[in-house]
This record gives C-alpha cells, structure tokens and sequence, in this order.
C-alpha cells in the first residue's frame, strides 16, 4: 500500500511540476499579453503543489541525505500554506471589481496562517498547527468562486474568464472529490492521494484553459493595434514631405524620427517659386495616437493658410485661430521661417517653440534667434492681433547655416542627467560647419543618440531641418 501511494507521488509531483515549469516558459514567452501574470502565478502554483507530493514520498526521502530529508520537512510546513495563498493571487488575477478585493483579503489572511503556522515550526517542529484553518479559508474560497463560475451574468461583471464551461466543470470534479473525501475519510475510508491529483488536475487544467483563453485574446487584440497603428504610421509619413524643396541657393535636409509608431511632430515646406520658400516645423504636447491626429490636421489646415507663406506672423495666427477648437486641451508649439534667397533675407516668427539657431560662417558664431508668442492652445487677449507672433527680419549671408527643430532634439540627457541642450548642438555644428547639410543632419542625429544611455529608449520624436544658403 505505501509503495503503490509513493509510486502515485512521484508521478503525480513530476507532473504537477512539470506542468507548473511549462506554464512558467509560456508566461515568458508571452510576456507581451495582457493576463500573462495569472500563467506565471498558476505555474508557481502547480509547482507547489507538485512538490508537496515529492516531500510526501517516504520512498524519495529514504533515498535523500539526512540534509535533503530536513530541507523537505521544512519545505513541507511553507508548501502546506502557501500553496493556498498563491491560488488565491492566481484567481485574484482573474477577477474584477469587489470580488478581486474579496481574494485578495483571502491571500493576505492566507499569508498569516503561514507566516504564524511557519513560524511555530521554526520553533517547536510542530507540523500542522494552523492547517485546520487553512482547510477552512480554502472552502471560503471555493464558495465565493461558485457564482462567478456557475452564473454568466456574474462572471461577465466580476470576472475575465473565459470558457465558463470548461471551469465550471473543472470546478465541479474538483469539489464533488474534496467533498466525498473529507465526508468518508471520519468513517475509515481511506483513499490514495490520486484521486485528489485527479481533481485538482481537472480544476488547475481549467484555470489553465481560461487564463490561457484570456492570453490570446490580448495578443490577438494586440496584433490588430500593432496592425492599424502600421497603417496610421504609413499615412502620418505620406502627410509629410517626400522631398525638400529646389530653392536657388539652399540645400536643405529634414531628419524625423518618431518616438513610437506614430508622432506629434510634423514639418512642412512651403515654396512658392526656385527663390521663395517657407519652412514649418510644429511639435505637439504628448505623445502616440492623439498627437498624430492633431499633427494630421495641422498638414490640412497649413495647406488652408498657404497663401501667406511670405508672412510668418500672419501664417501663424492663422493657423492658430483653424486649430484652437480642435486641440481638446493640447498644446502645439510651432516656428516658420521664410527665406528669400534672391534678396538674402529670412523672416520668422514662433510659437512657444525651442530658438531658431543660425550658424554665421563670417564670424564662426551660433545666434539664438527667438520671437515667440503663446503656444497654440493657450489662450489670447486680442485672438485677431498680429503682434501675437512678432517677426524677425533676418539678412544672411553665403555660408550662413539655419536649424529648426523640436525639442526632442537637445532634451535627451545622458547617463548623468544632463541635457544634450544648446551647447551640443553648438559644438556640432561648429564641429561640421564646412560639411554639406544632409551629412551634417546625420552626424546630429547620431550624435544625439550615442549621447543617450544605450539602454534608454528615445523619449521624444525628434524632427529638424538643416538649411544652408550656398
């Protein structure tokens, strides 16, 4: 009798265990989905319960050191308590609402049986001390389950489950044996411990089931975003320019690159003929879908506004008053420059956005040029005013260098905290001054992600333009 129930021990704890150390490698696999913590949580679980039955194996602790025997033992008085605990964080998981507050209030009085029951082992060896109570928090639990899992219109309130079948059976094999056993065994019967494996395999092979349910549920929805965000990268890139403009004595370059599949940022050219062309460069607040959006309609409402591409305070009012009803709370900041490369003249104006920075090649300095009004968004005193965006007339020379950007492009710190910021940036482009624009472009960007930790992600879409007057 004892071998045939040692027998049923080791295969059933290789099993348990084995199953537990497969849901483990599927939590990880699938670390990406949302409910994958309940995978990992079931594989603990499993993986407890298996080895209760190893430290029940008088045949696998005779083989054992005296060492290993003492281990088991103490293994035994934890496994004893907290096998219910993590049941109870595994179904808490799966559950919403007052009931989620419900299993979790059972875990942490679980957490106490074992952390007094424990302890008295620690002190007196005394085995079992609280299990009674243990039994007992254990029906508490499997009551309070039976509604979520017997009614649908319970389940579909307080709970993610899926497959409400497959656990209300599971459930069902798993109570009718923990009844009959502990109904027959004060009366002698007797009963080999796999049938308890049986049931309880029944339940875990559930749970398994509607977590795993719940899974690829998650991945299939995250597939579908991945899916419609590609198509709204694809058609945020065609809304910008696929090639910069031919203005007589400028090479122009544009580096953008978005922080995640989708930006806030966005620029713009604006020619009107080879010697006239206007620049735009706009950075929404936030960051991902609502940003794009707004960056979407600031092409189509830029396109509404081009007929005072040669006014940039002008440009901007208006594009301000087309886009404060549709900013819903959010903020833009925007700079536009005008160049008219016949008469070597640029004016610009801005929006509570980072300095123009132009490059003298005369004198080998940079000149922060600022002429700034509110952000898009924020409210204005006199909305129809033009000084609201106040110009400044710019004569330039050949040689001369002027650079637009976000502020994704001198945020980014390093290791120490420290921004990249304008005296990066200074030395960059006094670094490369005889460099041609779109080299330089490349060497900023690089440069500005090698200042980055090589472990940080980009936090902010960077976008800027290089223009050099020949």
């Amino acid at each position: 009798m004892t071998l045939i129930g040692d027998v049923i021990n080791i295969i059933s704890g290789t099993s348990f265990v084995m199953f537990g150390i497969v849901a483990l490698i599927v939590g990880g696999i699938r670390r990406r989905a949302t409910g994958v913590r309940a995978i990992f949580l079931l594989g603990i679980w499993t993986i407890l319960y298996g080895s209760q039955r190893f430290n029940n194996c008088s045949l696998v602790l005779a083989l054992e050191p005296s060492w290993m025997v003492t281990g088991a033992h103490y293994m035994r008085a934890a496994t004893d308590y907290l096998v219910l605990v993590v049941a109870f964080f595994t179904f808490r998981e799966l559950t919403l609402g007052f009931v989620r507050k419900i299993l979790g209030l059972l875990a942490a009085a679980g957490f106490v049986l074992f952390v007094l029951g424990f302890g008295k082992y620690l002190l007196t060896h005394e085995q079992g001390w609280l299990i009674n109570y243990n039994q007992l928090l254990a029906t508490v639990g499997l009551i309070a389950l039976l509604p979520i899992l017997a009614l649908p219109s319970i389940r579909r309130n307080y709970s993610v489950l899926h497959g409400g079948g497959i656990l209300l059976a599971g459930y069902t094999i798993f109570g009718v044996q923990a009844l009959l056993v502990n109904l027959l065994r004060p009366f002698g019967y007797e009963f080999y411990t796999v049938f308890d494996d049986l049931g309880f395999a029944a339940f875990i092979l559930a749970i398994g089931y509607a977590a795993m349910q719940r899974v690829y549920s998650s991945e299939r929805r995250l597939v579908s975003i991945e899916n419609e965000l590609a198509v709204a990268r694809q058609l945020q890139f065609s809304i910008l320019p696929t090639t910069t403009p031919e203005v007589r004595n400028l090479r122009i370059a544009a580096v953008y690159e978005p922080m995640t599949a989708v930006a806030g940022d966005f620029y713009e050219f604006l020619p009107v003929d080879d010697q006239h062309a206007g620049f735009l460069v706009a950075d929404v607040s936030g960051h991902g879908v609502p940003a794009a959006l707004i960056a979407s309609m600031i092409k189509v409402a830029v396109q509404s506004v081009a007929a005072s591409a040669n006014d940039p305070s002008e440009l901007l009012l208006r594009l301000r008053n087309i886009l404060s009803a549709q900013l819903q709370g959010q903020f833009v900041s925007a700079a536009y420059l005008w160049i008219d490369s016949e008469a070597r003249t640029a004016r610009y104006s801005a929006a509570g956005h980072p300095p123009l920075l132009r490059w003298r090649t005369r004198n080998h300095t940079l000149q922060r040029i600022e002429s700034n009004g509110l952000l898009f968004g924020a409210p204005f005193d006199s909305p129809r005013c033009p000084c609201a965006f106040p110009a400044r007339d710019i004569p330039f020379e050949p040689g001369d260098r002027f650079l637009l950007y976000t502020d994704g492009l001198s945020e980014p710190e390093n290791a120490a905290g420290e921004a990249f910021g304008d005296h990066q940036l200074e030395q960059m482009l006094r670094d490369n001054s005889s460099r041609p624009a779109a080299e330089v472009s490349l060497l900023l960007l690089n440069a500005v992600r090698a200042w980055q930790p090589a472990t940080t992600p980009q936090q902010d879409d960077i976008t800027f333009l290089v223009i050099d007057v020949l």
